[in-house]
């Protein structure tokens, strides 16, 4: 069985487009549309792995990050920042709040399932 990855992301055609690439190699996606379902999805369902918008309705990821990482059930699960904010600074700041790696929006579909399965299986950092 492939890992179960949880996308937050409140843009319908972002979440379409990397719930079909995850889908397609076999992976189980659950969807999470702003911050605080985000938080509560994680909670409950125990992801591999969380790819996560930082402009998010009502929570920013920033703030999801923080917070996912206070609990000790997903404390090693791996935040995976996939935005648009790419300028000088931005991925420190995803770092600095709880992120373990950084994908830039637009995503490449030809390259976005091997940037993920690097934090799947521990080799990035």
């Amino acid at each position: 069985m492939k890992a179960k990855i949880l996308c937050i992301e409140d843009n319908e055609q972002n979440l379409y487009l990397v719930t079909f690439l995850l889908k397609s190699k076999g992976y189980e996606v659950i969807q999470a549309r702003e911050g605080l379902e985000g938080v509560e999805t994680a909670l409950r369902n125990k992801p591999d792995l969380i790819l996560l918008d930082i402009q998010l309705p009502s929570m920013d990821g920033y703030a999801v990050a923080r917070l996912l990482r206070t609990n000790p059930g997903l404390f090693k699960v791996p935040i995976v920042a996939v935005t648009s904010y790419a300028m000088v600074g931005d991925r420190e700041k995803a770092m600095g709040s709880g992120c373990t790696g950084f994908i830039e929006k637009p995503i490449n579909p030809d390259t976005f399932i091997e940037q993920v399965e690097q934090y799947l299986l521990g080799g990035v950092s």
